[in-house]
């Protein structure tokens, strides 16, 4: 399956914005609320300057 990349994730999060949906227990919800996890997990790899983890400096 196709992996959605930062950009898919942040139109999906203004779609759900403009349809006024809330993270709540509804399918919908937990939807949204799995999308902005995801999100900020990409979000955060794309902030990470991997030059640090030269030399096994750090780990992923």
């Amino acid at each position: 399956m196709h992996e959605l990349n930062l950009e898919e994730l942040s139109a999906l999060l203004a779609v759900f914005e403009r349809a006024g949906v809330e993270a709540n227990e509804s399918t919908e919800g937990q939807l949204l609320g799995r999308i902005r996890t995801l999100h900020a997990e990409k979000e955060e790899l794309a902030s990470m300057d991997f030059d640090d983890c030269l030399g096994g400096a750090c780990k992923l």
